[in-house]
């Protein structure tokens, strides 16, 4: 049987649900507190955000950013759209349950980033001069030390993919001038590690090697201006396209792959560069 506090609790969320269907505010912060409070709704109403935990959305936060990132290299801007927008969704949910252990609220989030980054713009914030990205980068990581780190490299997560965790890696240390002066350096280093690597004997040695061989090719792409983990994503990406159209050609002659030369697959794979290549040519025409 209902009690009357129970159907009066029932009364007040059919009425806020209806609300937060039927109302869409018009500012930027009534929109990101209609969304928090439809988070928090269904932290309460929904058997499947009910059983979530920190640690269960940790990959399911890690799925969205990668989508996100795919959006981004897509150019789709729709996805995109959708894809910040789930991002979001798990910063209120987070904010939500930690809301619930009594360590902070959605507010806090947004007043701790808020102060960080008015923290480390004092070129823009206060009477500081940066004439240029090198001078804000390196004031970035003086202040972070203000902040308490003791160690330049504080910061850079160790889950993060490792190709990328050695670029910010490079960089901090790049920041306090511990760094090649040239690309020259780079490049002459990075002779010396394929030499060491075709020189290794043992699977220890060839690990370590090419451990030291990936590293340089990482400092090079600094100097180059190339973020490695950009590159290579987008190559692997390029690479699957292509030999995915190679598959498809295999498929549609009705044989097996087993029943192809490596030449005859080496001329599928050139066929489709070329209609790759004249595709790209197009379309630059069509935009001109």
């Amino acid at each position: 049987m209902k009690t009357k506090s129970t159907s009066s609790l029932n009364t007040r969320k059919a009425r806020q649900k209806k609300r937060l269907k039927a109302d869409v505010p018009q500012t930027t912060g009534a929109k990101f507190e209609r969304l928090a409070e439809i988070v928090a709704l269904l932290r309460t109403d929904c058997p499947w955000d009910r059983k979530q935990t920190p640690d269960s959305l940790v990959h399911l936060t890690l799925e969205e950013v990668y989508e996100m990132i795919h959006a981004v290299d897509s150019r789709d801007e729709q996805e995109l759209k959708k894809e910040l927008g789930d991002i979001l969704l798990h910063i209120c949910f987070q904010s939500v349950l930690a809301a619930e252990r009594n360590a902070f609220t959605i507010d806090d989030v947004l007043d701790t980033i808020a102060e960080k980054l008015i923290f480390r713009h004092p070129h823009v914030f206060g009477s500081e001069v940066a004439r240029d990205e090198s001078a804000v980068k390196a004031n970035w990581e003086k202040l972070k030390m203000k902040e308490g780190r003791k160690s330049v490299l504080d910061g850079v997560p160790r889950a993060m993919p490792e190709l990328l965790r050695a670029y910010r890696v490079q960089e901090k240390a790049a920041s306090v001038a511990f760094d090649w002066k040239s690309a020259k350096g780079v490049w002459e280093k990075l002779n010396e590690e394929l030499l060491e690597l075709r020189r290794a004997k043992t699977a220890k040695a060839r690990e370590e090697e090419l451990g030291d061989v990936l590293f340089t090719l990482v400092n090079l792409s600094r100097f180059l201006k190339v973020n490695p983990e950009d590159a290579l994503r987008k190559t692997t990406e390029k690479f699957s396209r292509r030999f995915q159209a190679v598959e498809a050609a295999v498929q549609k002659s009705g044989k097996s792959w087993s029943d192809f030369t490596m030449e005859e697959l080496d001329a599928l794979w050139e066929s489709t560069k070329k209609q790759e290549k004249s595709r790209k040519k197009n379309a630059r025409g069509v935009l001109a």
